[in-house]
């Protein structure tokens, strides 16, 4: 199935990589040479992603300014929050006139290398015949090593999601790429300020959302370590690359 558009998340105020977002959103923090967000669309763009759509609100401009509307061959569209923000649920279901009927979901400080098609197509299959899903999340078993597991998920299938009520059966985490249909935001109204994850939580609970493990772990750039993480994996990738054309 081809699943080609994207939201990123970027609107943020990123309080935990204080003073370094001070004056630079995180999306521009530089990672191995480059600003995150470069990393970021070129990976989109190997996986076989054209547009993308990046909701930004803190010192969204800057992010607007680098990347423009091309960028590492993908198009590229940008809503902003306004005066109030509206927490990464609300973005997402502000910018729904710019996304199309199915889209991926992802965080603005995530660098996640996984097969996009093969996800895709397994949404597409488990679809078929009328099964009426709403969306699909990526979980790793992450059994709380690099973030806190918030996901019960056995037998393949996606039991419980809670990022507040943790049980000790949470071994698996929110990878932190997702599929949606846009019909799932009408849970929400228009303008309503919501965190993404409350959308989730429903539809998992509603039996509307499936799961889908991931084998390879992600990185990040929301905390100091995790940055730190990412950069080490970053500057080994360009090394290779580097190797491989020597």
């Amino acid at each position: 199935m081809i699943l080609d558009t994207a939201v990123i998340l970027s609107g943020g105020l990123a309080t935990r990589m204080r003073p370094f977002t001070e004056k630079v959103p995180k999306a521009l923090l530089e990672v191995a040479g480059r600003p995150f967000i470069n990393h970021q669309l070129a990976l989109l763009k190997r996986k076989g992603l054209r547009r993308v759509v990046l909701c930004v609100g803190y010192l969204g401009e800057q992010i607007e300014q680098h990347v423009g509307n091309q960028f590492e061959g993908l198009f590229v569209e940008y809503s902003y929050d306004g005066p109030d923000l509206l927490g990464t649920g609300g973005a997402i279901r502000q910018a729904r006139p710019l996304l199309g009927d199915l889209f991926w979901v992802l965080y603005g400080d995530s660098y996640l290398d996984f097969d996009y098609e093969a996800v895709a197509d397994y949404f597409g299959e488990q679809n078929q015949a009328g099964a009426g899903k709403a969306g699909l999340m990526t979980v790793f078993d992450n059994g709380n090593r690099w973030d806190t597991s918030n996901v019960v998920f056995e037998d393949d299938k996606l039991v419980r999601y809670d990022k507040t009520n943790l049980t000790p059966q949470m071994r698996y985490i929110d990878y932190g790429a997702a599929i949606l249909t846009s019909s799932a935001l009408d849970r929400f109204p228009p303008g309503q300020a919501y965190d993404l994850s409350r959308l989730y939580t429903g539809l998992v609970e509603d039996g509307l959302m499936i799961g889908y493990e991931v084998k390879h772990r992600f990185y990040e750039i929301g905390s100091l370590n995790g940055l730190q993480q990412t950069q080490h994996y970053l500057a080994s990738l360009n090394k290779e690359e580097e190797d491989d054309f020597q």
